[in-house]
């Protein structure tokens, strides 16, 4: 038996062939560029050194001039600059982008950064979606990709189509600064995962055991049964409640475990300063009352800012 195939909605066919514009073509901006090209949205493109659009043009995209002239292009600019800064240094000078178009900011930033830029895109009478792109380039334009958007609810449904050329787009609220929250709190995450395997084959390296063969046994043993995603998703509920038994493990017995790892990586030659700095917080919240609490109470440390942080933030 065969089935009509649908035909596309009068509405996703207009979406899906909507010009865009691109400002800013590292290898991120290229990627983006490329993928709404691939889905056949007509393509302005503008970057500070110009060279960087040949490939581009190549495939059908058009150079613009100026970014005023880029902007003027499409209803939708993606800005894909190394931060917020660039973005002034790129439009303001142009004095004349007109006023009515949408600028969706891909750039890396603080959430402060992003509510100022909404500030200045309703000076200049634009639209403005703030976001971050949560895959490497060669991942753009797959459909399961993530895409985090914050501010405007409407401006996103009306461009939601068109982003979603681009990758999976998820809305997460009215705050325009929380796409790059999340982006910088999951980057943390990243970083302090791959911190701990670095640190922790260094230290076994120094018995002379390959990367390989201790990240063999670690990778099987650490994502299964310690910190696997279903793990973190069960106990979100206790941070949200400050629940914290420690009938299975105490905050006293993860010290002495941290101390232990700083004494072996000093014995070893191994730089001892992560597991030490993890030691000194598990401390302060020992020292603030959490000792017969389980490990996660150190999430009432890390929710406070320290005497020297405040300090340090308001020079």
């Amino acid at each position: 038996m065969t089935t009509k195939q649908s035909m596309p909605s009068k509405q996703s066919t207009s979406q899906l062939s909507n010009p865009v514009t691109v400002v800013g073509l590292g290898p991120m901006g290229l990627a983006l560029a490329e993928a709404l090209l691939r889905r056949g949205h007509p393509l302005t493109v503008w970057n500070r050194t110009p060279e960087k659009a040949e490939s581009l043009v190549a495939q059908g995209a058009r150079r613009a001039a100026t970014v005023a002239e880029a902007v003027s292009a499409s209803p939708l600019t993606v800005m894909c600059l190394k931060d917020y800064d660039t973005l002034y240094e790129v439009f303001d000078p142009a004095g004349g982008v007109p006023a009515g178009h949408t600028l969706v900011n891909l750039s890396s930033g603080t959430p402060n950064e992003a509510r100022t830029a909404v500030s200045w895109a309703d000076e200049h009478g634009l639209g403005y979606l703030d976001g971050a792109i949560m895959v490497p380039p060669p991942l753009v334009g797959h459909p399961d990709s993530v895409f985090l958007y914050s501010g405007s609810q409407d401006v996103f449904d009306e461009h939601r189509a068109t982003l979603a050329t681009m990758g999976d787009p998820r809305h997460l609220g009215p705050d325009p600064g929380l796409a790059v929250l999340y982006n910088t709190a999951l980057l943390e995450m990243m970083y302090t995962t791959m911190n701990g395997w670095l640190h922790a084959t260094a230290l076994v390296g120094s018995a002379n055991v390959p990367a390989v063969e201790f990240t063999e046994l670690a990778a099987g043993w650490f994502m299964p049964t310690v910190l696997s995603p279903a793990s973190f998703i069960e106990q979100a509920p206790d941070l949200d409640q400050a629940h914290y038994p420690g009938d299975l493990g105490t905050m006293e017995m993860n010290r002495n475990a941290l101390d232990h790892i700083v004494r072996t990586s000093r014995e070893q030659g191994v730089h001892p300063d992560q597991p030490w700095q993890l030691k000194e917080i598990v401390d302060q919240a020992i020292t603030e009352g959490h000792g017969s609490d389980n490990y996660l109470a150190l999430f009432e440390i890390f929710k406070k800012a320290t005497q020297t942080q405040t300090q340090t933030q308001t020079r």
